[in-house]
């Protein structure tokens, strides 16, 4: 039996989709149904290695732990990575496939939206419910013509519809009456119901709201949900990062700072999941920083020209003879090296651009990309698990130290007195493994673990969702 669709939309970006979907996924997990995610296009460069070697984005990886399955191509067939100014990477079925501007890739829209029904096919053959996330708004109708991810999909497939608005933003009741205004009677048959995401304070408060709402709209309200901030679940993109405060602490500790590069491409951010306290810096500062981390990036040659022409180069040469550690993360390493080589233009056509210095090493950007889950240990024997998405090779002229020790016997980055680089995402998320580099305890308290923040996650929504409405919209065979 092919599985029953609940479609996830908003009324715009940034406003809880995939907080709802990753909910949604769980509390179905919870019920004993097989349910699986699904995401026919994302746009991000937080990304996941699936086991087969795959990439597909680390939200649709975070909802398919939730519901308690391994990340599979099939839950993101299509994958935008933003490599440059209007263009991306464009990642189908799990591997790099064109690089393309956004009016180029609507010219295949034929081919993406059959790549798109048969990810979307096998992996309905295996659940009882896929949970579909849509993206942006589901009222963009200037992309109707061309929508493989919101409302011209969940039509193809039948899927009854949840519209999630975020009245934290403000504009809620201009955004819920304003999108049910603009479907067409073949999408409004679909959107059954809407949620109030975010909301601050006494819900009660917000009981006039509703009312005023379904008469609006004539749907029943699925609930107000509140702003939960005990809950933390991977970013789907570098849009967060304008949410995260600032903070003179990092770790728990008054006396030891960290800081994170905000690279203009930065990629998987998740890396730093366990400091949640670090600062995030896009311009010199005069705070002196004890450790400070250059994170992975989508375009490794452009964001080395810009921390060149923004003064960041500089600033971290003073920032590590005062004492600090820089650490490099997958394109940080690269850029710790003397210089960056791209003779096949597979990032950028700069050629040829000048690392940091900080180690004596040549990376070379090659056509092909490296995706893999490893498994590895520390210098010191703390073993952890991590994963590589990568399109260079670095070459190490000096002898010197790995940062880690793969299973297969491979050795990975390096690591000198207050200079670590490594290839490995995720080896930062491994609490030990930070701990060793930052020489000091983090706080202990914060934050839980993936699955304790699911559990979490679950508790909100079946607390706060009107029950009888969801199980005759969205359960009701």
């Amino acid at each position: 039996m092919t599985a029953k669709p609940i479609f996830i939309g908003g009324t715009g970006s940034h406003v809880g989709k995939s907080w709802v979907a990753t909910a949604v996924c769980r509390h179905l997990h919870r019920m004993g149904l097989r349910v699986a995610p699904f995401k026919a296009q994302n746009m991000s460069n937080n990304s996941m290695v699936c086991a087969d070697g795959g990439e597909i984005g680390r939200a649709q990886a975070a909802q398919a732990e939730a519901c308690g399955l391994a990340p599979h191509v099939d839950m993101n067939p299509i994958l935008l990575k933003p490599a440059g100014e209007m263009e991306s990477q464009v990642v189908v079925n799990g591997y790099r496939w064109k690089d393309l501007t956004a009016r180029e890739f609507y010219e295949h829209f034929e081919l993406l939206r059959e790549v798109v029904i048969q990810s979307y096919e096998r992996l309905a053959s295996n659940y009882d419910y896929v949970v579909v996330e849509g993206a942006g708004s589901i009222t963009e109708l200037n992309l109707k013509h061309c929508d493989l991810v919101n409302l011209g999909f969940a039509r193809r497939i039948q899927a009854p519809s949840i519209l999630v608005a975020d009245i934290d933003r403000g504009g809620a009741f201009a955004s819920v009456a304003g999108t049910f205004h603009l479907l067409v009677p073949e999408e409004s048959t679909l959107v059954r119901t809407f949620l109030v995401n975010r909301f601050r304070g006494d819900p009660s408060l917000f009981e006039d709201g509703v009312r005023i709402l379904e008469a609006r709209t004539g749907r029943r309200c699925l609930g107000v949900f509140p702003m939960a901030t005990d809950i933390h679940l991977d970013p789907e993109d570098s849009v967060s990062l304008e949410d995260r405060v600032t903070a003179s602490k990092s770790a728990g500790n008054a006396d030891y700072r960290v800081a994170i590069v905000t690279l203009p491409y930065i990629s998987n951010f998740t890396d730093f999941r366990l400091l949640p306290s670090a600062q995030y810096v896009s311009q010199p500062v005069d705070e002196q920083y004890d450790v400070i981390f250059l994170p992975g990036t989508k375009n490794t040659i452009e964001d080395m020209m810009w921390l060149r022409s923004h003064g960041m180069a500089d600033w971290l040469h003073r920032q590590y003879r005062k004492g600090a550690t820089i650490i490099g993360v997958c394109g940080g390493f690269q850029m710790l090296g003397d210089k960056i080589v791209d003779p096949n233009a597979v990032e950028s056509k700069s050629g040829t651009v000048s690392g940091l210095g900080f180690i004596r090493a040549t990376t070379r950007l090659v056509p092909y990309k490296t995706m893999r889950l490893v498994a590895a240990q520390t210098h010191s024997g703390i073993p952890f698990e991590g994963y590589e998405i990568h399109m260079g090779l670095t070459t190490i002229e000096d002898a010197v130290s790995p940062f880690a020790l793969l299973e297969n016997g491979e050795r990975d980055g390096v690591r000198l007195p207050r200079i670590i680089g490594t290839y490995l995402h995720g080896a930062f998320e491994n609490r030990q493994v930070l701990e060793e580099v930052l020489k000091r305890r983090l706080d202990t308290d914060f934050p839980a673990s993936r699955e304790i923040q699911y559990e979490r996650l679950a508790d909100w929504f079946a607390k706060y969702v009107n029950r009888d409405v969801f199980t005759a919209e969205y359960l009701a065979r």
